[in-house]
């Protein structure tokens, strides 16, 4: 017997989503800071076994939307609830308990929703008393194979293979998407306070080489005074988010990159439906 199916990853930011979804991939294919709002756009990590097929959807951090890009990322987390076989809710286990997110799940459950509740960072001092259906650490593994028999019982088995993806497939997004991603990742780890969360990527070139890749990219900030805080003093900040793009995207990409990158200012792009389509938020 076989078993398939979508799992839509929920919670609040930097509930441990991303890297819970890395952590059952294998693979890196979410970004991670400690940044809330790193993730943008549902991101399918598909998690293979024998006899099983889940395709887990990374969903953006539950908040209020304020911008255009808040509310795009609000939709992202309702088509991912809708069309999944299972909830999988995550709350962070280090953090007192939310109320609001209380009656959020609750909700779900009235709606009908298949959902599983799991507290997350058990490897760090749990705060939280919330009875969740398990508690889990996507960093030392605990927990992590009960978690995948878990959502399985929650699927209806089926005498034929109803795989949906290749066995060697782990995503659905283009090398392109990981190449922003990437720079805006090390934009994020390397930028402090306000910056973060006014930056985004587009990448102009992308060059697939047979052991070299050429990448050109924008990145996008929304202020004219955080173009020199991200270019740094001659320049240190921006090529040390180079570096450290470049490694992460050799160490993806199992190839040498060459990476350009180039800081240009779009006032309140976040809030302008146009210009976040030209960067891929549609």
């Amino acid at each position: 017997m076989y078993k398939f199916g979508y799992v839509a990853v929920l919670g609040k930011p930097n509930a441990g989503k991303s890297t819970l979804v890395n952590s059952l991939v294998g693979e890196k294919v979410a970004i991670v800071s400690n940044k809330p709002q790193t993730t943008r756009d549902n991101i399918m990590g598909v998690v293979t076994g024998k006899n099983f097929q889940l395709a887990f959807l990374d969903t953006p951090g539950i908040h209020r939307a304020g911008t255009h890009l808040d509310r795009y990322m609000m939709k992202n987390v309702r088509t991912a609830k809708a069309g999944a076989d299972v909830v999988l809710y995550l709350i962070d286990g280090s953090k007192p308990v939310d109320p609001e997110e209380m009656e959020h799940i609750e909700k779900m459950k009235k709606d009908g929703l298949s959902v599983i509740v799991a507290k997350s960072k058990s490897d760090k001092k749990v705060v939280n008393d919330f009875a969740s259906d398990i508690s889990f650490s996507a960093l030392t593994g605990e927990n992590l194979p009960e978690l995948l028999d878990m959502l399985l019982a929650r699927l209806s088995p089926s005498k034929t293979k109803n795989f949906l993806f290749d066995e060697d497939e782990l995503t659905d997004k283009p090398l392109k998407f990981f190449a922003a991603e990437f720079v805006r990742e090390a934009a994020l780890k390397v930028l402090d306070k306000e910056v973060p969360h006014g930056v985004a990527v587009e990448v102009v070139k992308f060059e697939d080489g047979k052991n070299l890749v050429n990448i050109e990219a924008d990145l996008v900030c929304s202020k004219d005074s955080h173009k020199g805080i991200i270019i740094g003093k001659g320049g240190k900040t921006l090529k040390e988010i180079g570096s450290r793009a470049r490694a992460s995207l050799e160490e993806f990409l199992n190839k040498k990159v060459m990476l350009k990158i180039f800081v240009k200012v779009e006032k309140n792009w976040n809030d302008n439906p146009n210009k976040l389509v030209v960067l891929g938020y549609n």
